[in-house]
């Protein structure tokens, strides 16, 4: 189900949050300490996060964890994220599982080493059948990526047979994007300062609200979350209708 679905009601908890985990580097040049020390206390507020969530039933939590355009930085910086990213994963599916925590990940991960996607299609393996939240990582991701690759796919499966020929609508698009089956994101927050989306589910974001903070991601925490959330709840979220629909709607018993 697309957040073009859902009927407006009463301000409520968003079904999925997605956030853009930015600052990290920063986090740590402020404190005179090489930028691999704010990735290492980024995964601490990832924790603290998918805890806050999973405790007040947010279904998805999606957090953009490494760009298609994030290879460009530093290498050492990239070999440090790759090894962080499995460290990480070894150390933390066990909890996820044991948390009743689904584990998905989104993105092109051919370009990893293999070790790392085995890792990864294990994790997902093994928690795929919880269902107290749904937490997405979005690695070698990107927007672009994604779009082309649900219309590779659509086209593929016409050509093979696969698909009846006709016309390619939101719909099919939709069913073929790396998010299918998870609804679209309700409330986006970027951390950091930096007011844009940068490549991150522009597709699935077309009827989110937007949140954008100054702090940095490492100092993110459930307040933080929290006051996000509540700005959420106090918009009205219309979906193309006049705002004197949706107080109509409402006021219906």
């Amino acid at each position: 189900m697309s957040s073009d679905d859902i009927t407006p009601s009463e301000p409520s908890l968003p079904r999925h949050i997605a956030v853009i985990m930015d600052g990290n580097g920063r986090w740590a040049q402020k404190r005179f300490m090489p930028r691999a020390f704010g990735h290492q206390a980024g995964v601490s507020t990832v924790r603290k996060m998918v805890e806050y969530c999973a405790k007040r039933k947010i279904e998805v939590l999606s957090l953009f964890a490494f760009s298609s355009e994030n290879w460009r930085r530093p290498e050492e910086e990239v070999s440090l994220l790759m090894s962080l990213f499995l460290t990480t994963l070894q150390k933390e599916v066990d909890k996820l599982d044991r948390n009743n925590i689904c584990l998905r990940f989104i993105g092109d991960r051919t370009a990893f080493a293999e070790a790392l996607q085995k890792k990864m299609s294990e994790a997902e393996a093994q928690t795929q059948h919880n269902t107290a939240l749904t937490l997405v990582i979005a690695v070698n991701y990107g927007g672009h990526w994604d779009m082309c690759q649900a219309a590779q796919a659509v086209f593929d499966k016409m050509s093979r047979g696969e698909l009846p020929k006709q016309t390619i609508d939101a719909k099919l698009i939709n069913q073929h994007l790396a998010t299918q089956g998870i609804p679209d994101p309700d409330l986006f927050i970027r951390t950091g300062g930096e007011q844009r989306i940068s490549n991150f589910m522009l597709w699935q974001l077309a009827y989110t609200e937007m949140y954008f903070t100054p702090t940095l991601w490492p100092d993110f925490d459930e307040q933080a979350m929290a006051t996000a959330i509540a700005s959420f709840q106090s918009r009205q979220r219309r979906f193309g209708h006049t705002g004197e629909q949706i107080a109509n709607q409402s006021a219906k018993p």
